[in-house]
């Protein structure tokens, strides 16, 4: 869960798209689209920028996109797909080393004493 490396970064590269993807297709749609609807993306977005709570920031990130496109009819149903698939990658895979939960829950060396 949490890779250092390539593999980390890659991660934090795939949480920042992730939470572009859910402020771009809001605001994409400024006009139209709920002030409240807006204040979620952008807590969705930043916890996902940050790595905090990721696999519950990433499966909110799903729910949102299927309230949005489906009760709201905002955005693209490809779009939608796209993100939610990407968000479920990231539930999955976890934050990585570079975030928050990478320095809360990381790596540690744990020490038994002896029997």
């Amino acid at each position: 869960m949490f890779p250092t490396g390539l593999p980390g970064l890659a991660l934090l590269f795939l949480r920042a798209s992730v939470a572009f993807a859910v402020v771009a297709e809001t605001y994409g749609q400024a006009p139209t689209t709920a002030g409240w609807l807006k204040a979620i993306a952008v807590l969705i977005a930043a916890a996902l920028s940050a790595g905090y709570l990721t696999p519950i920031a990433a499966a909110m990130a799903i729910a949102y996109e299927a309230l949005v496109w489906s009760g709201f009819g905002i955005g693209g149903a490809a779009q939608a797909i796209i993100v939610c698939l990407d968000s479920l990658a990231l539930a999955l895979l976890g934050p990585g080393t570079y975030s928050i939960d990478g320095y809360l829950f990381g790596r540690r060396v744990v020490v038994l004493p002896p029997p």
